[in-house]
């Protein structure tokens, strides 16, 4: 589940959210490889240690009979993974770097090698059969809003003005009509609002405020957004 959010969040450039959810990952995960060395793995209330560095490294004293991926390799690899959730602007306020699409596809890249690793490991398989495993549980890693030179593109040209509305709104929350207008590449603002927002107004899947011209997603629409990046 962890997973499933931090590729959701990449895809709709949330840069921070997936960088939150690569911190949460490294606890989780870190839960599973201390209870299978210690023999007993909680199915709830998985908390981090207190310093995730110091725990992770301690794997190595684990028996060399549980292998080097869950001695060494995988905590070593989520000590980057967690470096980046903690000490790159995420964690924290007033950090010094600023959350951003290179350290969020570093994740990215780096949870689904841990992911195909546990599964590898787990499950007796091989390699390949692992990384298939993880493309099966979710879609690749592209992400549907691409951000360029201050607007926004849906990248995937065949969907409809209204689902390219509902990915923009899903992304940003809240837009004006001239921006959305400017994203789609619609005719005219007049045309986009008659046309697109009204009736997506009436259908309750976005508010339209006439005063200041801004369109906010609804939970309705948000669910049928996330059913466009399942699709």
């Amino acid at each position: 589940d962890e997973f499933n959010k931090l590729v959701t969040d990449y895809q709709e450039s949330r840069w921070e959210g997936s960088e939150m959810s690569g911190g949460k990952l490294c606890e989780i995960i870190y839960t599973i490889i201390r209870g299978y060395v210690d023999g007993a793995i909680p199915d709830r209330h998985i908390r981090g240690p207190s310093n995730m560095v110091m725990a992770l490294t301690a794997m190595e004293q684990a028996p060399a009979t549980f292998g080097r991926p869950i001695r060494i390799q995988i905590p070593r690899i989520m000590i980057g993974l967690y470096e980046l959730r903690n000490n790159r602007g995420v964690g924290h306020a007033g950090g010094d770097v600023t959350p951003n699409h290179m350290d969020a596809t570093y994740i990215i890249a780096t949870s689904r090698w841990l992911m195909a690793e546990l599964i590898r490991v787990f499950h007796a398989v091989d390699i390949d059969q692992a990384t298939s495993a993880v493309e099966l549980l979710t879609a690749r890693e592209v992400p549907m809003i691409w951000s360029v030179n201050g607007v926004r593109r849906v990248l995937d040209t065949k969907l409809s003005v209204k689902e390219m509305t509902l990915l923009l709104l899903h992304a940003s929350g809240t837009c004006t009509v001239k921006q959305l207008t400017e994203w789609i590449e619609y005719s005219t603002s007049s045309m986009f609002v008659t046309r697109i927002v009204r009736p997506g107004h009436k259908e309750r899947i976005w508010d339209y405020n006439e005063n200041d011209k801004t369109v906010t997603l609804s939970s309705a629409g948000a669910a049928l957004a996330e059913s466009i990046l399942r699709r």
